[in-house]
């Protein structure tokens, strides 16, 4: 096997390039897992470990650029992400222990493709852009688009993840992130999920996203119940419809980790949870 450390990012491309087959290395908590265990047996890998060009975080326009190797530390407690997206400061700050955390990274997150990835729900729930590169050029891709199936991107063999754009809140608005594992630390996700909500004066919902984790073989948007709760006041029977068109709008599997009658059961109390919290129901 072939170890390439590239020392800057043009180097990086250039030799993923070369290696279409390499894999990519960033933080390593899941590939050199995988590695080990030889559920992957590559012929050569290409770290980014070295490339501090690709982890900052910081506020371009109306978007919150986050760099493919930034921590699941480093965005915990990023007070801007905690300020702009709190949602994600949260998911980062539940994924594994802290030596998990103050190695693994958002685009190693991303890239592994699990679906039990903690941030993957909130990137969707916030309609984010995948910044991808190769030597030909740059382009951004949907978040909403990245996954073709389960562990599977549309990422080009001579490409690199390099970052994310993750737009704003135009207005204020209550978002969370939610997470249910075999217990309160250290677990990876049963099920987990983003929820944004925007109500104006009259508390008639004007902007509602919600996206879940584990709940398919990618994350999954709940598009139909958001269209159905915009426009709508919150109330028993509101939010009982839409507990049941959530229902309808995943694809969960029994498996080592829960079932999945528990699986739905989890996603409709998630959904209840936000839509009852800050509010007289």
């Amino acid at each position: 096997m072939n170890f390439y450390c590239p020392k800057s990012l043009n180097e990086a491309l250039e030799m993923r390039a070369r290696h279409a087959d390499a894999v990519v290395l960033a933080g390593g908590t899941d590939l050199c897992v995988q590695i080990r265990n030889a559920v992957l047996t590559p012929n050569a890998i290409i770290s980014l470990c070295g490339l501090k060009e690709l982890s900052g975080i910081q506020v371009e326009g109306d978007s919150l650029l986050i760099g493919a190797l930034a921590t699941h530390t480093q965005i915990s407690q990023s007070h801007i992400v905690q300020k702009k997206t709190a949602p994600l400061a949260k998911a980062c700050a539940e994924i594994g222990a802290r030596q998990i955390q103050n190695r693994g990274t958002i685009g190693g997150n991303v890239m592994n493709a699990s679906p039990a990835g903690d941030t993957l729900p909130v990137l969707l729930a916030y309609d984010v852009l995948v910044l991808v590169r190769s030597v030909a050029g740059q382009r951004e891709i949907m978040f909403s688009e990245f996954y073709t199936g389960y562990r599977k991107t549309v990422l080009a063999k001579n490409e690199i993840v390099i970052g994310f754009r993750v737009p704003l809140p135009v207005l204020p608005e209550r978002a969370e992130f939610y997470k249910i594992g075999t217990r309160k630390a250290q677990a990876i996700s049963k099920v987990m999920g983003c929820f944004r909500l925007v109500c104006d004066d009259s508390r008639r919902v004007s902007l509602f996203r919600a996206a879940l984790g584990s709940v398919s073989a990618t994350p999954v948007r709940l598009s139909e119940t958001e269209k159905f709760l915009v426009g709508q006041m919150l109330s028993e029977q509101i939010v009982t419809q839409a507990i049941s068109i959530a229902a309808n709008e995943i694809s969960p599997i029994d498996d080592v980790r829960s079932t999945a009658e528990y699986r739905r059961h989890c996603a409709g109390v998630l959904l209840e949870r936000f839509l009852r919290a800050d509010s007289k129901l």
